[in-house]
């Protein structure tokens, strides 16, 4: 909560973010080990997308499925409860062949199409700053 006030603050002053991207911490895609630290369930991302998408409700309109971090399935029950972008389709590994633990990972347009039709929601493509593409 205390970062959720953070970055709302942040957005008042700054109107910076066009999004935010809850992003669970993966042990196994951390270049370190840290000691103590537990992976968050998908009850808990998917609280923490509920309440940020309530409380940063008009200062940081659109909160990003990390489908890379929570899998299809994690995102699309995120999306069901408070994200509104599943993004990252140029996740194809071709872009940057050091990109770490999401080299490779691809998800197509027709992925995007299924998801969002299991979802009963519309597909659209944007810029990086949520303008319509075309």
């Amino acid at each position: 909560m205390r970062h959720l006030r953070a970055l709302a603050r942040i957005q008042d002053a700054t109107g910076g973010f066009t999004e935010l991207i809850p992003m669970p911490w993966l042990p196994s895609e951390s270049p370190v080990p840290v000691p103590g630290a537990r992976v968050a369930t998908l009850r808990e991302s998917r609280a923490l997308h509920a309440v940020a998408r309530l409380m940063l409700a008009g200062r940081i309109d659109h909160v990003q499925a990390a489908w890379t971090k929570l899998g299809m399935r994690g995102a699309q029950r995120v999306l069901a409860g408070g994200a509104d972008d599943l993004g990252g389709v140029l996740l194809d590994g071709a872009l940057d062949p050091d990109a770490g633990p999401e080299q490779g990972r691809e998800l197509t347009v027709t992925d995007v199409t299924r998801l969002a039709a299991e979802l009963g929601r519309p597909v659209r493509q944007r810029t990086t700053t949520y303008e319509q593409v075309g």
